[in-house]
């Protein structure tokens, strides 16, 4: 009881130091009549790159003392740098052309600038915790959408141009009945490029000449202010982000609409030719053979070798089951927090807290699984299941993470993870993510041996040779298809939002594509299982994981179409896609294959102990 005292007060000490003492975005602020708005930069971005930098990495204007915002550990692995500027805005005071800096660039500082407009980098800033946005008009279907940052400049023509005036439009809302002040509503910037024209002190922001930075030059800074009333409250204010995909969605709610009709309508299909099956089979089984001696066929046959433990691996089967339940359980919870409302794109690096903090905390669950399992194996090697499980798929991870780290590192991109976010990471692992395995393993060994309904001869039965269509390699190769399908367009949203930097809101869907993923895994495994097992062919635990957990090579398999179809990254932004997208289709791997895995097991657990064996 003292050990589970002492790890929930770690808990709390690094839920503190992970999402840091602070709430951000949860209570409106309110500005008076030419009060200081403040604009704070953040990182710059790039699909093609995938590497983020600091704003002030850039060459452009900088005040003489920058303030660090308090950042979280979500905001520290994303490369967020939320740092203060030198832009003066007051609120309802409007501006037209205000400098705000004059630089006299140098051919080297103009390169830079070069290399970012080539790799479209865009700017993001927040506004009272909203970031910019930037209306784009689409001329086919005259839609307005909003775009996340704006581009550091533009190339036409081989001529470079940079986005060197600002004008800011903010929305505001007015409510004297409720609140005093004004609420910031909206964040919204259209860039452009103008070649100022100075007569003494003044600087003119009209005109039609253009910036160019082919050559070092002096660059003026300037930037407009317009305040806009508007009635949209202040809890509405997300909505133009959220909606900002309005003609994908359409297609996403058929595409979803129609994947789940196809899926419900194969899983109904199978639920019932499989219990229409069953039940005919164990009627049979069952029946009373009077005087003549009733013949056992079927699956009944290997009553006596079915549970017989797995010859390869059985620990790392156990292992893997158990690290697959963990990954679960993170991701139902994780989406049960979604659902409430608790992961807002208010807080930033919201996701990525939860999710890191719920994975140490079911460790507790993996330890629990695997040693279960690797008991009913009739393993003694307790504490080396409960390392593997502790270990294993986490220091993978990690292995992972810090070599695509020192890739960011070396390419000197804010991207890459300090020291003390290193640390804090290691300590969640070690502190509380081992210490919770280790409690559940010798909690799951402490408890009885999971009987089996039917014992297993010493002597294994011969397997009858197989049809091609019946072995294990297309039994593999098959299966993952279906589960892969349930979830293959949902996909894409969510790579489109980790890849192309889209927000991604609609955890209904993907909570509902979750439980259709499972149950697809279930049936798959389950029916594939059946047909084994009439075959004669008892081996069906590692099969059981393989089958349903093949899925995970299809979304390896899509994520080389999508980079090669959607994406044009290079170079390091290679290695970080690909090393990802390899973390992400081996945690699938081990999600799906639990899912189907214990489904077997429960069936054939289910299916033994309703016959009756001599």
């Amino acid at each position: 009881m003292m050990r589970i005292k002492c790890l929930a007060v770690l808990m709390v000490l690094v839920s503190y130091h992970v999402n840091g003492f602070y709430l951000p975005g949860v209570a409106p602020k309110e500005f008076k009549e030419g009060q200081r708005v403040p604009v704070l930069v953040n990182k710059l971005t790039s699909v093609k790159t995938q590497l983020p930098f600091e704003y002030y990495s850039l060459p452009v204007c900088k005040p003489e003392t920058v303030d660090d915002s308090p950042e979280n550990l979500g905001e520290y692995l994303a490369g967020d740098t939320i740092e203060s500027s030198g832009y003066e805005l007051s609120m309802e005071r409007p501006e037209e052309c205000k400098v705000l800096c004059k630089k006299d660039y140098t051919q080297k500082e103009v390169d830079v600038f070069k290399k970012m407009i080539d790799e479209e980098y865009r700017v993001h800033w927040i506004i009272d915790n909203l970031p910019l946005a930037v209306e784009v008009q689409d001329q086919a279907s005259g839609f307005t959408y909003y775009e996340d940052g704006f581009p550091v400049g533009l190339v036409q023509d081989s001529q470079y141009y940079l986005y060197n005036h600002i004008r800011f439009k903010i929305n505001y809302h007015k409510n004297a009945n409720s609140f005093d002040g004004a609420r910031v509503v909206g964040f919204f910037v259209e860039p452009l490029s103008i070649k100022h024209t100075a007569k003494g002190d003044s600087v003119s922001c009209s005109g039609s000449a253009i910036q160019t930075i082919g050559k070092s030059g002096v660059v003026y800074w300037t930037y407009g202010v317009e305040w806009i009333r508007s009635n949209i409250p202040w809890a509405s204010r997300w909505d133009v982000y959220l909606n900002s995909n309005a003609p994908d969605d359409k297609i996403h709610w058929f595409s979803i609409v129609n994947s789940l009709m196809i899926v419900l309508f194969l899983s109904g299909m199978i639920a019932m030719i499989m219990m229409r099956t069953l039940h005919r089979d164990i009627s049979r089984y069952n029946e009373d053979p009077g005087d003549d001696a009733q013949e056992e066929f079927g699956w009944k046959l290997v009553h006596g070798d079915v549970f017989r433990p797995p010859q390869n691996f059985p620990m790392m089967l156990s292992v893997f089951a158990g690290t697959g339940v963990q990954i679960l359980t993170m991701t139902m919870a994780l989406l049960a927090f979604a659902l409430l409302g608790f992961l807002s794109p208010a807080n930033r690096g919201g996701l990525m807290n939860a999710m890191l903090l719920l994975f140490v905390a079911m460790g507790y669950f993996a330890g629990f699984v695997s040693a279960r399992i690797y008991k009913m194996f009739g393993g003694k090697q307790w504490k080396q299941t409960m390392l593997m499980t502790a270990f294993l798929y986490p220091g993978t991870a990690f292995t992972i993470f810090f070599i695509v780290n020192l890739f960011i590192w070396r390419s000197g991109s804010s991207g890459a993870v300090k020291f003390t976010t290193m640390f804090t990471l290691l300590i969640l692992w070690f502190g509380i993510s081992v210490p919770l395995c280790a409690m559940g393993s010798f909690a799951g060994f402490k408890k009885d041996e999971i009987k089996n309904p039917t014992r297993y001869n010493q002597i294994p039965r011969q397997i009858p040779d197989q049809p091609f269509y019946m072995s294990s390699f297309m039994s593999v190769f098959v299966g993952g298809i279906l589960p892969f399908g349930a979830v293959f367009i949902e996909l894409f949203f969510i790579m489109s939002s980790i890849w192309l930097h889209q927000v991604y809101y609609v955890f209904g869907f993907l909570a509902l594509v979750i439980l259709i993923l499972c149950v697809t895994c279930a049936e798959i495994t389950i029916v594939l299982c059946y047909f084994h097992l009439c075959s004669e062919d008892y081996n069906w635990w590692w099969r059981s994981f393989l089958t349903s957990g093949s899925s995970a090579f299809y979304l390896f398999m899509y994520s080389i179409l999508y980079y090669s179809t959607k994406l044009e990254l290079r170079g390091v932004g290679s290695v970080i896609y690909f090393s990802y997208m390899g973390l992400i289709a081996l945690s699938f791997f081990l999600m799906t294959g639990t899912v189907g895995f214990l489904s077997s097991l429960w069936f054939v657990r289910t299916i033994y102990g309703a016959i009756k064996i001599d």
